[in-house]
């Protein structure tokens, strides 16, 4: 049945939408009928908009201003477009002569990493009791215990993963030969190389020598997760064996990012953009304040820089280290095995080409043959990694590098339900799925010991409601949007074994 859709979106075919805007802003969605758009996030789409008139008046306000006329040239929406804090989730923004730190957000390279076990569905299922109490071990009792020195912290924020793992030992559980190489093809923008990591000086020295932390390794909060998948369903043979997703196939897939390491580099940002807010220009009524390109401007963006760049790179690492977590966890329960990145890509992150700037707020590159020329990936383009919710199948695709999408695609089935109302959904249908599917948090359900402690219980109920099924989209129309709007095509479907939630 077709959702019923927002006045203001006018259809112009089955898998396209547009937003007429008084900014004449090109601003396009793609979404088939039977995928739901809030209003709210129409409303928020239509506020992002009113940055256009932000942009004239701030490049008038500026004395001298030398730089390019900024502008909003393009806004692209994709299938899992849903309400955000100010710019909607799902948001692909192309300006000129400006960018944006709100429109790429706190959870800098926040994304996905997927790889491919050596391990079969039916060798895991009976061990799952065990896998469950080992990760809960691993990630959230003590079990982790990550040892950086001061010089791989500050490769790590410098250099990404390359800086990590190219410049000296790698003694981590569960790290290979591979690894190193990988990092360098098989990671959408593998490192963001910055002059300076100064911004993160105390995590760098943390206590001297090798030290553990509580930060590096962390799932976060929110709808991110590790899950252990395996694949269900091919649906383009030839990639799908290429890439070594054959039926039955035991996969993880890690959804984080940067944690408060990009909390503290939008911080940066909004700090130096409201001290240097031109005397007597209001603030923007949508709150959203802009860098323009100008020549003036270029300190402070420096400084947002670094730190944005710092944060992009801590959040490639913690993917990594998250992904030989599930590693241990799999070979300490179901014995010899081996595992492969498939692929490691962003969500919100922005790419600079001159003057021209493109902005990806919960959403994925998806770029195609051409986009990927040179890689392993160019004969069938860019892996799409898009999750369904909890406990939902999700999907691996070859993008297209669409135009129209601006190379872009979702980031995963977007939400259906705010949070807060979904904190109050159904407890049936909470303990209806706590039967079927295997979820392990910090807090132990089954403990007799948990069980006596009902404020506890209950608190944890509330977290989990929050991403349950029934608070987003179903998975199955965004992909058939993807699929439909030319944008990806779908190679392999994965159903989940277990998921881990911090």
């Amino acid at each position: 049945m077709p959702a019923r859709q927002d006045r203001r979106l006018v259809r112009t075919d089955e898998h396209w939408l547009t937003l007429p805007n008084p900014h004449g802003v090109p601003a396009e969605i793609c979404a088939g009928d039977d995928v739901p758009l809030e209003p709210a996030a129409v409303d928020e789409a239509l506020s992002l908009l009113d940055t256009a008139v932000t942009l004239e008046r701030l490049a008038e306000a500026k004395p001298h201003y030398d730089g390019p006329a900024p502008r909003i040239t393009r806004l692209v929406l994709t299938p899992d477009f849903h309400k955000g804090a100010g710019i909607p989730i799902g948001t692909v923004l192309e300006t000129e002569g400006a960018l944006l730190p709100q429109a790429v957000g706190n959870d800098v390279n926040c994304g996905m990493r997927l790889e491919v076990t050596t391990l079969r569905a039916d060798r895991v299922r009976p061990r799952l009791e065990a896998l469950e109490r080992r990760l809960r071990h691993l990630f959230f009792e003590g079990g982790r215990r990550i040892a950086l020195t001061p010089a791989q912290r500050e490769g790590l924020l410098r250099d990404g993963l390359p800086g990590l793992l190219l410049t000296g030992e790698t003694p981590w559980q569960g790290v290979r030969p591979g690894d190193a190489e990988e990092c360098l093809d098989r990671v959408h923008a593998s490192g963001h190389p910055v002059e300076t990591a100064a911004a993160f000086a105390d995590w760098i020295g943390s206590a001297g020598g090798a030290s553990h932390d509580s930060v590096i390794g962390g799932i976060g909060g929110g709808n991110h997760f590790a899950e252990l998948q395996y694949v269900a369903d091919v649906h383009d043979a030839a990639a799908a064996h290429a890439w070594g997703l054959t039926p039955g196939t035991v996969v993880t897939m890690v959804h984080s990012g940067s944690l408060s390491t990009g909390h503290q580099a939008n911080a940066t940002a909004l700090t130096r953009l409201r001290a240097y807010w031109p005397a007597g220009l209001p603030r923007p009524g949508n709150g959203i304040l802009p860098f323009l390109l100008d020549e003036r401007s270029e300190p402070d963006r420096r400084r947002y820089l670094d730190a944005f760049g710092n944060a992009a790179n801590f959040a490639s690492g913690n993917r990594f280290f998250l992904s030989l977590t599930m590693r241990a966890g799999l070979a300490a329960e179901c014995g010899d095995m081996a595992s492969r990145l498939l692929y490691d890509a962003p969500h919100n992150l922005f790419w600079q080409d001159g003057d021209r700037v493109v902005h990806r707020k919960g959403a994925t590159p998806a770029g195609g043959h051409a986009e990927m020329a040179g890689g392993p990936y160019a004969m069938w383009g860019e892996p799409v990694i898009v999750p369904g919710s909890m406990g939902a199948a999700s999907f691996v695709l070859r993008g297209h590098g669409s135009p129209r999408t601006l190379a872009s695609a979702c980031h995963g089935a977007g939400r259906r339900v705010p949070r807060g109302a979904a904190a109050r959904g159904n407890d049936a249908e909470l303990d209806a799925f706590l039967r079927d599917f295997r979820v392990v948090t910090p807090l132990d359900h089954r403990d007799p010991r948990t069980a006596r402690r009902s404020d506890v219980i209950e608190a944890w109920r509330r977290d989990l409601k929050q991403e349950a099924p029934w608070a987003y989209k179903d998975i199955g129309p965004v992909v058939a949007g993807l699929r439909g709007g030319g944008v990806a095509t779908p190679v392999a479907e994965l159903r989940p074994l277990l998921t881990v939630k911090g």
